[in-house]
């Protein structure tokens, strides 16, 4: 369960409402990330974070990684 750098970069940009409220927090807070400094670098961090977030809690986020890779 892994996102690429263009995954992450629709995922910042767009509007998507997740299930898991864990999950929406993490993204809020890379979003403000992003708009602040949006280089290659910080879209790597970023999908560093989503991609340790999916995997630690890979049990709960199906519905929320199948809405990520529909992007």
């Amino acid at each position: 369960m892994k996102i690429n750098a263009q995954q992450v970069e629709k995922l910042l940009k767009g509007n998507q409402t997740f299930s898991q409220f864990g999950f929406s927090m993490l993204v809020t807070r890379l979003k403000t990330a992003y708009t602040k400094n949006p280089t290659p670098v910080t879209v790597q961090d970023c999908m560093a974070q989503i991609n340790a977030f999916l995997e630690k809690f890979k049990s709960i986020m199906s519905a929320d990684y199948a809405l990520i890779t529909k992007l």
